[in-house]
């Protein structure tokens, strides 16, 4: 991926775990009303059953977004598709977007969706760490690419261009080894000790050991796009805010970026206006209506 690919004029929009703002993430709903929605492509969260199938979801736990409970890594697949995903949402799915129980997906049943779209579409994986299967989550997903018939030097699949992307740096160091740095995008967000003492209830002590960790991996993956050993690089929207001169600097030296998750007028025209390649958002339908009015 290159900026060559990338259409003048506006930004590419990709669905974050799908059309998500509508239906519930990572659900065939979701990504088939992405892909009617117009996205450009679409952003999905993969981890391992216990029986090593990959799947769509963005938690490690079952239950902010199922019927289930527990960590994914416990479960079967078959045990995962007895669970309903979707109902949470709230969202009646259309007829023609299937019912309860064809919600839940596996990669291999996203990319048949996404085979069907009948035009060019873009796929970003994201490998969620930490996993109890370290980088086999890494080493699957990219074996079970090769066998759907996708090609490592151009990232394709068909009609399919695929990226790459992780917070952790050694699973993009892993990437990068099987996988040309064009395709492959270093994630980063910054990370306070309030933020996530409120996000996952620490205490004192404890948030200020995790947010040492977190701060740590914040500076690796800094490092990772100051050096360009990605192409792509991939901060949240608060990020681009709080750090506009890493912004700059990367944006000149050349980086491709994918700024996530981009949902309000207001953000939208930050990117265009920077000059962002790729806005991730729950709401691509919106987004794109807001950019087609402004090119």
């Amino acid at each position: 991926m290159t900026s060559d690919d990338f259409a003048p004029g506006r930004p590419k929009v990709y669905a974050h775990r799908g059309a998500s703002a509508a239906y519930a993430e990572h659900t065939r709903a979701a990504y088939l009303q992405a892909i009617a929605d117009g996205a450009d492509g679409v952003e999905c969260d993969v981890h391992l059953t216990r029986d090593q199938h990959v799947v769509l979801l963005h938690d490690a736990n079952l239950d902010r977004t199922s019927t289930g409970t527990g960590p994914v890594a416990e479960h079967t697949l078959e045990e995962l598709r007895a669970l309903d995903f979707s109902s949470w949402k709230g969202a009646r799915i259309p007829e023609a977007y299937g019912g309860v129980a064809d919600q839940f997906l596996t990669l291999p049943e996203l990319l048949d969706i996404l085979r069907g779209a009948g035009r060019e579409i873009g796929l970003a994986i994201e490998l969620k760490h930490p996993s109890p299967y370290r980088l086999k989550l890494e080493e699957r997903v990219l074996a079970l690419l090769e066998e759907e018939g996708w090609t490592p030097e151009e990232s394709r699949l068909e009609n399919i261009q695929v990226s790459f992307m992780s917070f952790d740096t050694d699973s993009v160091q892993r990437l990068l080894q099987s996988v040309p740095k064009e395709h492959v995008c270093q994630l980063v967000d910054d990370f306070t000790v309030k933020e996530l003492r409120q996000e996952l209830g620490l205490g004192f002590l404890t948030g200020g050991a995790v947010a040492n960790v977190m701060r740590a991996t914040q500076l690796e993956a800094e490092r990772v796009l100051d050096t360009g050993e990605a192409s792509i690089a991939g901060p949240g929207i608060e990020y681009v805010r709080e750090h506009a001169r890493n912004v700059q600097r990367w944006l000149e030296d050349g980086r491709i970026f994918r700024v996530w998750t981009v949902d309000s007028e207001r953000d939208v025209a930050l990117c265009q206006g920077l000059g962002i390649h790729e806005i991730t958002t729950n709401k691509p339908a919106q987004v794109l209506k807001q950019l087609m009015v402004s090119s």
